[in-house]
Order: C-alpha cells, then structure tokens, then sequence
C-alpha cells in the first residue's frame, strides 16, 4: 500500500480524494485545497492512498484544530475516509497508524477526534475508532462524542469548549447552516442547494461561514464542516439535508417544521 503525503508543494497537482469528480463544487474543491495548504503551516498533515479513490486522512495538533475542543497537546484527527471497495483491506489501520506514530514523535498524550455517538455524516466511524482503543471522554445530548485514544491513561482528558455545551445556536428562528472550508462540499451546497431549499419552501435561512479557527473553536456544534439548526436547535451534519430532494425527509421529521 502506497500514500502520498500532501504538501505546499504538491498540493496544485495531487487530488484531495472528495469530490475530485463533481463538477458543479469545482470552486469549492479548490477552496478546500487553499485551506488545507493554509493549514500545512500549522502542522496539519493529509496522507491519502496513491490511487484514484477516497481513502485518506487528515490531522494536526488539537490546539491548531478547526473544532471547538480543549485537548492541549493531543493529534486531532480530522476527515477519515475509507470508501467503496477499499473498505476491508487494512487502510484504515494503517493510516491511523501513521496518525499515532506522528503523535509519538512529537511527543503528544495521544489522539482525539469529535464523532456522533451513532455513526454521523462527514464524521469519523466511532465503533471503528472505540475497537482501535479510542474511549469516550464527553457526550452531548445533541449526539456528540468527543473520544481520545491516549499514550498514557494518567493525562488530563480533552473536553469540548462551552459553545457546544447547549446544543443550540444563539439564532432561535429558522434554519442556520454552518459551514467552513474544510469540506469540498460545503460551501457549494450551503449557498446554492440550501438556498433555493429554504426559499421554496419560505423558511427563514441564514448561513454562516466560519473563516478563522478562532470563529470554529467558538462554533456552536463540533461539526465545523457542516451543521444544521432549526429554530435554535441543531438538525444533522449531513450535507445532503440541503437539497431539495433531500430536506422534508430529514427535517420534516422534526416537529416544529410545517412543510
């Protein structure tokens, strides 16, 4: 098994695994490719297999993470994404294993990354995780789990920062959308699907681009690269609830919606 690292210097000419073939979130795709070559100065790393296929991951220090997390000292690993018919052939474990050997070398307390306590859109597999040794540290009634995997059981544990605490956002009425960069997806779906969603069915919409990890560590849920709220309370992180096909499925579920 071969990966290529991504860097400054090759990351023009290498793909990023996510929607290297949607056309229509082409301008997003190459605004994911500016954040990560941002990112690279902060110690952010992006290994992914040397093949056309999405398997790949990303992580860097904690204190440096786009996620509202206290976890000083700790790798934050960010997308993990093994998919199709690679599944089942060792990737997964063998990308960790280039997380937590990195970790090592720098002398971190281990890992750490923000999942849904059942398996949530554009997050990480948290049984996957929980079986490689990862344990739970926080859980949010909104379906957060903040999991660590340490080095050493005697260091002091990650928790998520207060903005997520509440589960809400401070917007109480209609749909809020957060998003950032992160994602190829984001930003595309968020200003057109979502858009044209909300307006045809006459919902108040108001979307808020997260630009700086400052803003992100202060975001009111752990999922910066995409969150849903309605009326306050948050929804999903699946991207796919902005699109027309897709909305009433997911939010019409919710009692305070009227579709």
């Amino acid at each position: 098994m071969t990966y290529i690292t991504l860097t400054k210097e090759n990351i023009d000419t290498e793909h990023i695994c996510c929607a290297f073939s949607d056309k229509k979130c082409s301008d997003s795709y190459q605004k994911k490719k500016l954040w990560l070559a941002k990112e690279f100065g902060n110690g952010y790393l992006f290994h992914r297999l040397d093949e056309h296929a999405k398997v790949f991951i990303e992580y860097g220090p904690a204190e440096k993470a786009w996620v509202p997390v206290t976890a000083p000292n700790y790798m934050m690993i960010g997308c993990f994404w093994i998919s199709g018919k690679y599944k089942k052939q060792g990737h997964g474990k063998a990308l960790l294993l280039k997380v937590m050997e990195a970790a090592k070398q720098q002398g971190m307390y281990g890992l750490v990354t923000a999942v849904g306590t059942k398996k949530f859109h554009f997050m990480s597999d948290t049984r996957w995780l929980m079986r490689q040794g990862f344990e739970i540290c926080e859980t949010l009634s909104s379906g957060f789990s903040l999991i660590a995997k340490k080095f050493d059981q005697s260091v002091d544990s990650p928790y998520f920062n207060d903005s997520v605490k509440t589960c809400e956002c401070p917007e109480k009425k209609g749909l809020v959308a957060y998003y950032t960069n992160r994602c190829p997806y984001s930003e595309y779906h968020v200003k057109e699907s979502l858009v044209a969603t909300a307006r045809k069915r006459n919902l108040p919409l108001k979307t808020i681009k997260l630009k700086t990890m400052k803003q992100a560590q202060a975001a009111p849920s752990p999922a910066t690269i995409f969150s849903l709220f309605l009326d306050g309370k948050f929804v999903t992180t699946d991207i796919s609830a902005c699109m027309d096909s897709r909305f009433d499925k997911i939010i019409g579920k919710l009692s305070t919606y009227q579709g």
